[in-house]
């Protein structure tokens, strides 16, 4: 599968003339929003001379984005007479696609000129530049086709970041969990340097705060490598030893001590809770797409008895798709979890009801 790759700042201009099935008045109140500015660059209290705008949206506004999506969503349609997929983000595009024969890779090029055309025939740049390609699974090098934008060719890339994630050819994690908690220890170490402080329950508090958020909102995946595992462990361990009188501790000392979870069983938490909201459908993500129930359901226990769909590479098997890309590490072994804790409430209910009556 290719994957092209493109960061289109340049679409920030916009014809104010285009029309999207909007008429009468509210037509000409999007006009009088769009026409007619100017914009001036201060520098402490001097002012720059006004310069007129002929083009754009305005940055920062809550209609600018919403007529920025109306704009860009012909293409969508355009696009859709393809055999691809697309996803947009605001100006970002991503174009997939498998490969398997020439076929594939003309209708591929023929997608890349065709949001040449509609980029120019809507006076926009795309900044070919910022785009790329990126291969995913396995392919060989020099006999991969190749596409360009312009006639001007696409590099090949091994990595790309998109939306803050670095993601690999083989969408393995263990790229983006490098440097993000790279970022982190530095987050860190300027907690250190910054806080004044040596109270340990201000450092822990502005920890839970400033560090760990980045640990959890940017590892999206969980990682079922041990290197990956231990390397996101690492953060907060060397945190927790650098708090005052906590140096000679082991970690699991220092962890009781703050009441403190390791960061792997924190995910299992936020997996569990994921996947019962998948199984009840309280999100808005397909079951089958996960899971896959059994088929004997005239046993004894509960009917949702889970299992994994087949995946070929270990990535699927460690990886689900969510709204927020959270990741069950091993599902089964997820259910036994579940089991189990409730297999313990019910034996200590079992047991205080025994107490009582006796």
């Amino acid at each position: 599968m290719s994957i092209l790759h493109g960061d289109k700042r340049a679409w920030r201009k916009s014809s104010h003339n285009q029309e999207y099935g909007i008429s009468g008045n509210l037509l000409e109140w999007i006009k009088n929003f769009l026409s007619s500015r100017s914009q001036v660059t201060r520098v402490d209290s001097e002012l720059s001379d006004a310069c007129p705008l002929t083009s754009g949206i305005v940055q920062g506004s809550g209609l600018g984005p919403l007529l920025f999506v109306i704009y860009i969503d012909e293409l969508a349609h355009v696009l859709s007479e393809y055999r691809v997929k697309i996803k947009f983000f605001a100006d970002d595009l991503k174009i997939y696609a498998e490969i398997s024969s020439d076929v594939d890779a003309i209708n591929l090029q023929s997608v890349l000129s065709c949001v040449s055309d509609w980029a120019k025939r809507w006076q926009l740049t795309v900044s070919i530049k910022k785009c790329c390609i990126l291969h995913i699974g396995k392919v060989n090098t020099d006999g991969a086709p190749a596409f360009s934008i312009d006639a001007v060719a696409l590099p090949v890339c091994n990595f790309v970041k998109d939306l803050g994630i670095t993601v690999n050819d083989t969408l393995a994690p263990c790229d983006h969990i490098a440097k993000i908690t790279s970022k982190v220890f530095q987050r860190v170490n300027l907690l250190f340097r910054t806080f004044t402080s040596r109270d340990v329950s201000h450092l822990f508090r502005a920890y839970c705060t400033y560090v760990r958020p980045l640990l959890e909102l940017y590892v999206i995946w969980s990682p079922s490598k041990m290197c990956d595992i231990r390397r996101v462990e690492s953060v907060q361990q060397k945190f927790t030893k650098r708090l005052p009188g906590y140096r000679d501790l082991r970690y699991a000392d220092r962890r009781k001590l703050l009441e403190l979870d390791t960061l792997e069983q924190r995910r299992l938490k936020f997996d569990l809770v994921m996947c019962y909201k998948i199984v009840f459908g309280l999100v808005k993500l397909e079951f089958l797409e996960f899971f896959v129930t059994a088929a004997v359901t005239i046993t004894r226990g509960h009917p949702y008895r889970l299992f994994v769909n087949l995946a070929r590479h270990n990535v699927r098997k460690t990886f689900l798709q969510s709204c927020q890309i959270l990741e069950l590490p091993t599902r089964r072994f997820l259910i036994l979890v579940l089991l189990i804790v409730l297999s313990v409430i019910l034996i200590k209910l079992i047991f205080a009801d025994f107490l009582i009556i006796q």
